[in-house]
């Protein structure tokens, strides 16, 4: 199949045809297609975050996950183009990717936010001077203070840390790094979660096990939820509530059953 080229102002007509096709069909042949053809889309939006420290198709991944839900979430009926409804939505997910998963250390979310402004301007600013940029002129461009400018640099430090492969000491007698550190064994305390999850999840029944799925694992709306099991979005949100509740009592006993058998 052709891929489709990525225009912002409008949708081909045969992109229109496929989203309303897929809007009341939900047709996952339709949905694959509607990603072929929205794929330059997606580099697009990968390519306003591209960086040397990530290589360039894990943030098209990234961009695309944005664009399955934004296809998932399109209504055609609102008015609006997929291209400018979609575009936001993968952003959005390159910003979060950032935020969320590109720190070795997690800073505040402003001060990651003040972080990841400084880095993309400071590789504007040399480029376009020819050297790199006084903490003057970038705290100019990016309205922030000195203070605020010189905090974020140092954030921008937590993007990256020592790889445990990394050598110490001498050629002869060094090692590598992560020799240098214990190991917690933490294979019987996530068989015992796995134990205890299986055992909440049998108290539920097949339809509730799969509503709790579908928004856990699958990340999808009440909204999205109820059309997937033919509900309305009160009746989900209701469930969901009682779900939790079930949930917490199951848990809560489980808790009194081990206690007292110690």
């Amino acid at each position: 199949m052709t891929t489709a080229v990525f225009s912002p102002a409008r949708d081909a007509p045969a992109d229109v045809r496929l989203l309303r096709r897929f809007a009341s069909t939900r047709d996952l042949q339709t949905r694959e297609q509607l990603v072929e053809r929205y794929l330059p889309l997606a580099r697009y939006a990968a390519n306003h975050y591209a960086r040397r420290s990530e290589p360039f198709e894990d943030l098209v991944q990234v961009a695309s996950l944005g664009l399955l839900k934004a296809i998932d979430r399109f209504d055609p009926a609102n008015g609006a183009t997929f291209s400018s409804y979609a575009l936001p939505t993968m952003l959005g997910e390159l910003r979060r990717h950032f935020r969320d998963r590109g720190w070795a250390v997690r800073p505040p979310r402003t001060l990651q936010e003040h972080a990841l402004q400084v880095e993309r301007m400071t590789a504007d600013l040399q480029r376009s001077l020819g050297r790199s940029p006084t903490i003057d002129e970038l705290a100019i461009e990016t309205g922030m203070t000195h203070e605020e400018v010189l905090e974020a640099r140092e954030a921008a430090a937590a993007h990256g840390a020592t790889s445990l492969s990394a050598r110490v000491g001498d050629e002869e007698d060094g090692g590598e790094l992560g020799d240098l550190l214990g190991v917690e064994d933490d294979g019987f305390a996530r068989a015992d979660d796995r134990a205890t999850v299986d055992a909440l999840l049998r108290t539920l029944t097949h339809r509730e096990r799969e509503i709790l799925r579908l928004r856990m694992e699958d990340d999808l709306t009440q909204s999205e939820i109820g059309e997937r099991v033919g509900l309305s979005q009160m009746h989900v949100s209701r469930l969901l509530r009682q779900i939790l509740d079930k949930l917490h009592a199951a848990a809560a006993q489980r808790a009194c059953d081990v206690s007292g058998g110690l």
